[in-house]
């Protein structure tokens, strides 16, 4: 599998880090070369200074290439734009993006991209942290979050 990151941040660099352990074919791009230090040491993956915006860009990573195109920035228009510029000109079958405005996450979801919305996701899991009645439940929780998180990894590989 080919997955084509933009957004070099801990959230990409994470992302490009155990998709790379798990043996996938990753390509990080970010605007900003320092960014790259996010990547964990045993990341075996290519890293590319470029816009992900910028269709010579996608062009050079070899982005009709790839499976999986996930844009991972700060900016939700930046993230939107470019799944959508992966998916409709380049053809890429699966895109996804953060996007951390809830109500554009939903509406951006519903016109078929895949988006995940990190501000509603966290907003749940602390809401059943505080309800718990106890901090010894409230721990417990937080494992079964990591728990989750593991396992959803392991069946994403």
């Amino acid at each position: 599998m080919r997955v084509v990151i933009m957004g070099c941040g801990r959230v990409g660099a994470a992302l490009a880090g155990d998709l790379s352990r798990e043996g996938k074919e990753v390509l990080i791009l970010d605007t900003d070369p320092a960014a790259f230090r996010f990547l964990p040491d045993d990341f075996k993956g290519t890293t590319f200074v470029g816009n992900g915006l910028d269709i010579e860009t996608l062009e050079k990573v070899r982005i009709r290439e790839a499976d999986v195109f996930v844009s991972a920035t700060r900016g939700d228009n930046r993230n939107v734009m470019a799944a959508q510029i992966a998916k409709h000109i380049f053809g890429v079958k699966v895109c996804a993006s953060r996007v951390f405005d809830p109500l554009r996450e939903e509406m951006y979801r519903n016109l078929g991209l895949r988006t995940i919305n990190p501000t509603r996701v966290q907003a749940r899991r602390l809401k059943r942290i505080i309800e718990a009645p106890d901090d010894e439940a409230a721990n417990v929780i937080v494992g079964e979050f990591m728990q989750q998180d593991e396992l959803m990894r392991q069946e994403g590989a």
